[in-house]
């Protein structure tokens, strides 16, 4: 795991040369291809070196990471274009990257919190540095408050673990603890990050206005984040989370629920994906919140599928962005006439995102459905009602933008370059072929 490590941090040297931009993102692609070679298909740590060392849930989660900042790029042509402190920006986007890697690769609680907390720097960075309207202070407030607020009591209850049993490595993490404030300590900074319902504020917030770049990090890994977290600390509290999970399963179906309705009333497309992922990730709280093998693995497939088809989406609202200077969806309209094959891509995320044969998203919203409806079978009642309102909210974006009468007057347009059509494909492509090798993802445990 050092050599990627040690691959990353040199290329930071390679940010700040000139004409560097598109080699980086050849650089981000060769990691991926040689990150998959070392795949790992077990429940035990593999490759360990030093603090790191990677199982299936790790590696599935770095591997995620990478191929979403390598499209990152691929997405930041604006701000090549424009040379707009071009070699700061690779920068940050590499000191995510590092802070995601050492933070999904460490095998020890202290390590990961770490880096779990540094990651909101460079995020925070590119929202205040590249964001689009002055807003973006308020938005990067509530994102600094809202995690750091919750953070702190995690600290304490690491500390706590380490005085009672003297060890914070993952692999040693066999006994629990019978104590609310310390499985409410443990647990509220992942759910903030999730987000959960009711502390779910800062996140349209952040998404509204992050540049492309930003959105495709918070909705591709960062609220990934809070479910890795919880599937790894959740075996330190079993015997609390029997009793108390059913606060959080509740929460997080009701909330889907009543957010799924919140889309159906936005008129930002930004801020309806946005919504949409809180209600998505409503399902997989849901999921690890059952404590039953299907719910685990049916989460880690639901965020994977989250990953790529949300980050995709925001792709698709900034290429509109670009060329209407608006995000309103009252002013995109008619988009199929400006963009028809834009609007192919329109409707395969859309669909994706609706859970349509033959995304990942399906697979994972039937796993999480037999998790919820075997702990509950009350909870398929809001299982139904999230899967009808997800399929409406989607059609409602895409029938939205796509048909109409075309608004305003537009002097010059393109119909979309290689690299736009690229970075669909590349979105799209891995969400809907893993389903053919869907065991790749359910072998952990």
């Amino acid at each position: 795991m050092m050599k990627f490590l040690l691959s990353l941090l040199f290329m930071v040297p390679l940010s700040f040369m000139k004409k560097s931009f598109w080699f980086n993102q050849c650089i981000y692609m060769g990691l991926i291809f040689l990150f998959l070679a070392e795949a790992s298909l077990g429940s035990l740590y593999c490759n360990v070196s030093y603090f790191m060392g990677v199982d299936l849930l790790s590696y599935i989660m770095i591997l995620l990471s990478f191929w979403i900042c390598s499209l990152m790029v691929m997405a930041s042509e604006g701000i090549f274009k424009s040379n707009y402190f071009t070699s700061l920006y690779l920068v940050t986007l590499l000191l995510l990257l590092i802070s995601l890697f050492c933070t999904f690769a460490s095998m020890n609680l202290f390590v990961f919190y770490l880096f779990f907390e540094f990651s909101l720097i460079p995020t925070l960075v590119l929202i205040v540095g590249w964001g689009y309207q002055p807003e973006r202070i308020q938005a990067g407030v509530y994102l600094l408050f809202y995690t750091l607020v919750a953070s702190l009591p995690m600290m304490v209850g690491i500390f706590y673990y380490y005085s009672l049993f003297g060890s914070l490595d993952f692999f040693f993490f066999f006994n629990s603890v019978e104590f609310f404030m310390f499985y409410l300590c443990m647990s509220v900074v992942f759910l903030v990050k999730m987000p959960m319902y009711f502390v779910h504020l800062w996140l349209p917030k952040a998404h509204v206005e992050a540049p492309v770049s930003g959105s495709m990090i918070l909705a591709g890994v960062m609220l990934k984040l809070g479910g890795y977290g919880l599937m790894r600390l959740i075996q330190t509290m079993i015997p609390l989370a029997v009793k108390v999970n059913l606060v959080f399963v509740v929460i997080g179906l009701v909330g889907g629920f009543f957010v799924s309705l919140i889309c159906l009333r936005q008129g930002d497309v930004k801020s309806l994906i946005a919504y949409s992922s809180v209600a998505h990730m409503g399902l997989v709280l849901g999921g690890i919140m059952t404590l039953n093998y299907w719910g685990l693995s049916g989460s880690l497939v639901m965020m994977v599928a989250h990953g790529l088809c949300s980050s995709g989406l925001f792709c698709l609202a900034n290429i509109s962005y670009e060329r209407l200077g608006s995000r309103s969806l009252y002013l995109n309209k008619g988009l199929i006439n400006l963009m028809p094959s834009m609007s192919l891509w329109w409707f395969l995320l859309s669909s994706s995102n609706m859970a349509a044969p033959p995304s990942l998203n399906l697979l994972g919203e039937i796993m999480l459905m037999n998790s919820l409806v075997s702990w509950s079978f009350f909870c398929m009642i809001f299982l139904s009602l999230i899967s009808f309102f997800s399929a409406a909210y989607s059609l409602f974006l895409y029938a939205y933008s796509q048909h109409g009468k075309l608004f305003g007057s537009l002097y010059s347009f393109s119909m979309g370059g290689a690299r736009e059509y690229l970075l669909m494909f590349l979105h799209w492509f891995p969400l809907n072929i893993m389903i053919l090798k869907g065991e790749f993802l359910v072998l952990w445990n």
